[in-house]
């Protein structure tokens, strides 16, 4: 099989197309045939060598074939175990496996049969691998952690990606009244057509901040949620922008905002107002997303579908932060 291989932390340089066997599944396992997979800020971090992937694995990838995100068909069921009962040859399945060994970049992937989930059908094979890790930190910022109601004020800073662009569409179907998103000006229409009522270039967010800081003046702030996907703005200006009650969530961003916000351990302010570090869990909400994009309800926003040879330039794209929505692998 065809397989992007890594074998030292660096650029889109280090990435090698290679001949390797197809795995054979162990206990517990089984063997995809890979459809599609796509492309995640965290392969980039994990390929660049971030300081998260360099705790684990200091010298050499944990992961030498990076893609969380799979849509295949189960070609091969393992010899026991938990899950393979689950699954049978020939059926439609997908998954985030950031637990289960990575792998996606490639033509076949063995992974834990618990780590994958029966594509619902109507599901479109390539659509369904741009949504499990993406999905995932929408679904899990807004509804699990936010518990976002009907007629809030959301604000999404980093909206123009693929977790973005899918958390745009979801606060707008739970029924949030006001949905800003935050991104670069190139992103900005595609923003406003999937249903952001306002958008705000990244370069004159500090102007949306001070309008927001002014209006919490009055003890009401603005918004009753943000999540935010590349924080790195000093805690006090969310806490400014959020009204009494309101919930902050940090999906990814510079470490020292994650620290402020992890040494908040949850705690609500004096007015009731949270700040939490989404600790996301692969595959969490992903039954309900896939009801939602079958039904129409979501779409996700794929860039374009980039054959496996062209992985090195997928991730150069991810990493220059250009990408809208996400970008798809299909070996």
């Amino acid at each position: 099989m065809r397989a992007v291989r890594y074998e030292r932390y660096g650029g889109p340089d280090r990435l090698r197309l290679v001949d390797a066997p197809v795995p054979a599944p162990g206990p517990g396992q089984v063997l995809v045939r890979v459809v599609a997979s796509s492309v995640n800020s965290w392969d980039w971090d994990l390929l660049r060598g971030g300081v998260l992937a360099r705790i684990v694995a200091p010298r050499r990838p944990a992961h030498p074939v990076l893609g969380a995100d799979v849509s295949g068909e189960v070609v091969a069921v393992g010899p026991g175990g938990d899950g393979t009962a689950d699954f049978a040859v020939g059926d439609a399945v997908w998954g985030d496996l950031s637990e289960a060994g990575w792998g996606g970049f490639a033509e076949f992937v063995a992974t834990d049969a618990a780590a994958l989930r029966r594509r619902p059908a109507g599901l479109d094979p390539i659509a369904a691998a741009a949504i499990p890790q993406a999905g995932g930190l929408a679904w899990q910022a807004l509804v699990d952690v936010a518990a976002l109601r009907a007629g809030e004020r959301v604000l999404i800073i980093g909206a123009g990606g693929g977790a973005g662009t899918i958390a745009v569409q979801l606060a707008r179907h739970l029924g949030a009244g006001e949905v800003v998103a935050v991104d670069r000006g190139a992103k900005l229409g595609m923003l406003r057509d999937l249903g952001a009522t306002e958008t705000v270039e990244a370069d004159a967010a500090d102007g949306l901040f001070a309008e927001a800081a002014g209006s919490a003046e009055s003890g009401s702030g603005r918004f009753d949620v943000i999540v935010d996907l590349i924080a790195g703005r000093p805690l006090a200006e969310y806490r400014r922008a959020l009204r009494p009650g309101g919930r902050f969530v940090i999906v990814g961003g510079r470490l020292r905002a994650i620290a402020r916000v992890a040494a908040t351990a949850g705690r609500p302010d004096a007015e009731g107002r949270t700040f939490r570090l989404l600790a996301a869990k692969p595959n969490g909400g992903l039954d309900e997303l896939g009801e939602l994009v079958a039904s129409g309800a979501l779409a996700p926003v794929i860039e374009e579908v980039l054959p496996l040879e062209r992985a090195p330039e997928a991730l150069a794209r991810i990493g220059a932060g250009t990408v809208h929505g996400k970008l798809v692998i299909a070996p």
